[in-house]
């Protein structure tokens, strides 16, 4: 397991890199106060073109010491401040997060989050692109996260391992209460009744697993055995982060491919089914990602008007 920074070098870092952010969005007093935070997932970085044009500030991600680069496709790497709604709510929006698969730490993963609450923001929205797990699922479909299972966590690869920063919060965290129900209950309401989006919309369980590989058919069995209804490789760090931090938490999975869980065909069969039937690819995640992103968009813009 990799080694974590010190708390006292780790807060140091965090109100360095939150310094370096003020500065910059002190030049543009509209957006000095964020209120919400939105971190974008593979293929739905176009959340940030939601944001009004002529107040938008990008700031890269190589710009702010502490801050590490997203290497993934579909990721871009920046953070842009801007005002979404009729209401121009300020927000951060993160375009492209980190992973763990990436080789970087928890520490650093959720570090964009320890410096939300350092600016003032009080809701984080997160998005993923997701494999069903549930057999309803289809691609295109949404997933409002009502719950989920940290896999590595229970393996002792949690984001709040090593000593506590009390500043943030407490040393033992409860996440019953991880995904916010108002926050859960706006996003279908706007969804159905405000906007009419006909698109299927879900509440269930995500299973976070490390990756990068995506899952075997075994692996996808035993997910839905253990009760998960979609799996990614994201966003449960930086839930788990932000309610240690006491933001508010709405999270979202696009599901842009189904799990492969039917048993391999067998080497005794003389016609067996072809070994990638239904097999994922990253690029089949942006495809998807990149249909139903307007539907997202919309619900996210008027989502985060109301708050």
């Amino acid at each position: 397991m990799a080694e974590t920074i010190p708390p006292e070098e780790y807060l140091r870092q965090i109100n360095h890199a939150t310094d370096i952010i003020k500065h910059n969005i002190s030049k543009h007093p509209e957006l000095s106060e964020p209120r919400v935070m939105i971190i974008c997932g593979s293929g739905l970085g176009g959340i940030a073109d939601i944001l009004e044009p002529t107040t938008k500030l990008e700031i890269s991600y190589s710009a702010i010491p502490g801050f590490k680069t997203s290497t993934v496709p579909g990721h871009a790497g920046k953070l842009v401040f801007g005002l979404i709604g009729t209401n121009k709510v300020p927000v951060m929006c993160m375009v492209g997060r980190l992973h763990f698969y990436e080789g970087y730490t928890f520490q650093e993963t959720t570090f964009p989050v320890r410096i939300a609450k350092l600016l003032g923001i009080t809701s984080v929205i997160v998005t993923n692109a997701a494999g069903g797990v549930n057999p309803e699922y289809k691609p295109g479909d949404l997933m409002v996260i009502e719950d989920h299972i940290n896999f590595p966590g229970l393996a002792g690869y949690h984001p709040l391992r090593g000593p506590n920063l009390s500043e943030f919060g407490p040393r033992f965290q409860p996440l019953s209460d991880a995904y916010d129900y108002g926050l859960r209950k706006l996003f279908l309401t706007t969804a159905r009744d405000k906007l009419g989006i006909t698109r299927k919309i879900y509440e269930g369980t995500y299973f976070f697993a490390a990756g990068p590989t995506f899952e075997s058919r075994a692996e996808v069995r035993m997910i839905r055995v253990l009760g998960g209804d979609a799996v990614g490789m994201s966003t449960v760090p930086e839930v788990i982060v932000a309610r240690h931090s006491g933001l508010k938490v709405l999270a979202l999975s696009l599901i842009t491919n189904a799990g492969v869980g039917a048993k391999p065909p067998s080497a005794f069969d003389e016609n067996p089914k072809a070994l990638d039937e239904g097999m994922a690819s990253h690029d089949e995640v942006l495809q998807a990602a990149d249909e139903a992103s307007k539907d997202v968009e919309k619900i996210v813009e008027s989502v985060v008007n109301q708050l």
